[in-house]
């Protein structure tokens, strides 16, 4: 019984055959092309995600270190870094503009546990809605950095297709003008070249799938952290403004 002829030919057989046969412009360059690419999005899929979930971990350790905290300021004053945290630089940025303004007001940071002394450090509206700016800023500056290099995923998830299609239709063109050429139009000299041109097309696919599929894994990560940033400076101005607001008489 011949197995081989049972089972057909194999997959790899089959892409080696379109790879030696594709030309070498709108085939094998093409095709080394996307290889590169596809290296390069898995390499940012992959340190993108240990970057974003070491963010995600490293937000839940702060937040429920600063829960525990009686006062909004206390951890800034203990110095109790979480570096991986978007929210920590948030709440370290809005932290130092509460001690802009208290200095502005003839107060010092230091004196913010003295006993007695810190019920009358306060901060008028207008220097709370400087520090919720500064806030609001250093979320700007943190969503930046978390959609670093996403454009790669996105540009490499819409252009390999097409790039893909460009040389398949390359190489379709080249097919048919070698047999306008030699006059042969017998399907065994057909086949060949198309076989190599549709190489290029699958290359193309097996780049853009995954980097499409992560490229929205990772777009949906950040928007949860980016939805967490925004909750957690609302909850910090609302614990500023209780400690700190002035009350009209």
């Amino acid at each position: 019984m011949n197995v081989a002829g049972w089972i057909g030919p194999l997959p790899l057989a089959d892409i080696l055959f379109a790879f030696r046969n594709s030309n070498f412009v709108s085939g094998k360059l093409f095709v080394f092309m996307l290889f590169i690419v596809s290296i390069y999005a898995w390499a940012v899929m992959v340190m993108k995600y240990l970057e974003l979930r070491r963010a995600r971990v490293a937000s839940k350790q702060f937040l429920a270190s600063f829960r525990k905290e009686q006062h909004p300021l206390g951890l800034f004053l203990k110095r109790q870094p979480f570096a991986d945290s978007p929210l920590f630089h948030i709440y370290e940025g809005a932290c130092q503009m509460v001690g802009v303004e208290l200095e502005a007001r003839g107060n010092a940071p230091a004196e913010l546990f003295v006993r007695g002394l810190e019920k009358q450090l306060k901060l008028n509206p207008y220097q709370i809605t400087a520090v919720r700016n500064a806030a609001e800023r250093t979320i700007a500056d943190q969503a930046l950095l978390l959609e670093s290099k996403m454009g790669i995923l996105a540009t490499a998830a819409s252009a390999a297709p097409l790039f893909g299609l460009l040389g398949t239709v390359w190489g379709v063109m080249d097919t048919f003008s070698s047999m306008a050429v030699n006059g042969a139009a017998s399907i065994a000299a057909v086949a060949p070249g198309i076989s190599g041109a549709l190489m290029t097309t699958g290359a193309a696919l097996v780049v853009a799938i995954p980097s499409a599929v992560g490229y929205n894994y990772l777009a949906n990560e950040i928007r949860t952290l980016a939805v967490r940033m925004d909750n957690f400076a609302d909850e910090f101005m609302a614990a500023v403004q209780r400690q700190f607001l002035v009350v009209p008489d």
